[in-house]
């Protein structure tokens, strides 16, 4: 449940983060600084889900509360899968889409 989670948050954020690229690339910016308008259009809602996520699942983490040691597991699984799908998100995907375009000629 927990990885279904995670791949859910990393799969949203970065069809964001590419939808947010289309948009500034048909505005006629180079490629770079396409990027660099993108993370930072989407870097405030991406954090403001992931330190949602982070301290609403805390209290489980810990163990605090009755029948928290039960659910423990899972919410540790979902704070390391978000802390890691922020990462991606905001560092991977974009060195990721630049690559492939770093060499090509637009005419």
């Amino acid at each position: 449940m927990g990885i279904i989670m995670g791949v859910g948050i990393v799969h949203k954020n970065g069809i964001l983060m590419l939808d947010s690229e289309q948009h500034f690339s048909a505005q006629g910016l180079p490629l770079d600084q396409v990027i660099f308008e993108a993370g930072r259009r989407r870097l405030r809602p991406i954090l403001m889900t992931a330190l949602a996520t982070i301290f609403g699942m805390l209290p489980l983490a810990l163990g605090v509360g009755s029948g928290a040691q039960m659910l423990q597991p899972l919410a540790i699984a979902i704070i390391g899968g978000v802390l890691v799908s922020m990462v991606l998100s905001l560092m991977i995907t974009p060195v990721i889409f630049f690559k492939p375009r770093r060499g090509r000629v637009t005419v």
